[in-house]
């Protein structure tokens, strides 16, 4: 499948996704922590296992979780293959990882058969490169079930200075 078919399916997952978002997180006690569907759960723990190999420098097992036509959406940047982000960004985004630290505060996550939708927003604190990090962060991951697990297809990540 070309890329542009590929993008044009997550993006239906996950605009069609939305309306159901809405009306789950305007009930239940999770509401303020958003909540993360059942089926949902396994890519939620493959998000988690990507943050975790680049926050231990394990740039291999972050690599792996990601499928080789993975798209990465960054400050208006756009990385278009697993090899491309892991020639140019996966090292210093490690470092920085490894140098700071990050709290999901709110995770909602959604999936319809192979296909789950997974958003984060926190804040990313710390000392990098002897400058001071206070970042809200918000990110996207869309992810597809294959035989051997979750892989990343697609990864949106913004920030802002907090205020």
């Amino acid at each position: 499948m070309s890329r542009r078919p590929l993008a044009l399916a997550l993006a239906i997952a996950v605009l069609s996704a939305m309306p159901a978002f809405a009306q789950d997180h305007a009930h239940g006690p999770d509401h303020a922590a958003g909540s993360v569907a059942e089926e949902a759960a396994g890519a939620a723990v493959a998000v988690d296992a990507f943050h975790a190999a680049l926050k231990a420098g394990d740039t291999a097992a972050a690599v792996a979780l990601m499928a080789p036509d993975v798209m990465i959406f960054e400050e208006g940047y756009a990385e278009r293959s697993r090899d491309e982000y892991a020639s140019h960004h996966l090292g210093s985004d490690a470092a920085f990882a490894a140098a700071s630290e990050s709290m999901v505060e709110r995770r909602s996550g959604w999936a319809d058969g192979d296909i789950a939708w997974i958003t984060s927003e926190g804040r990313t604190t710390g000392q990098v490169n002897n400058r001071p990090v206070d970042r809200l962060t918000t990110e996207s991951m869309v992810l597809k079930r294959h035989a051997d697990g979750w892989r990343i297809h697609h990864i949106h990540w913004s920030s802002r200075a907090p205020g």
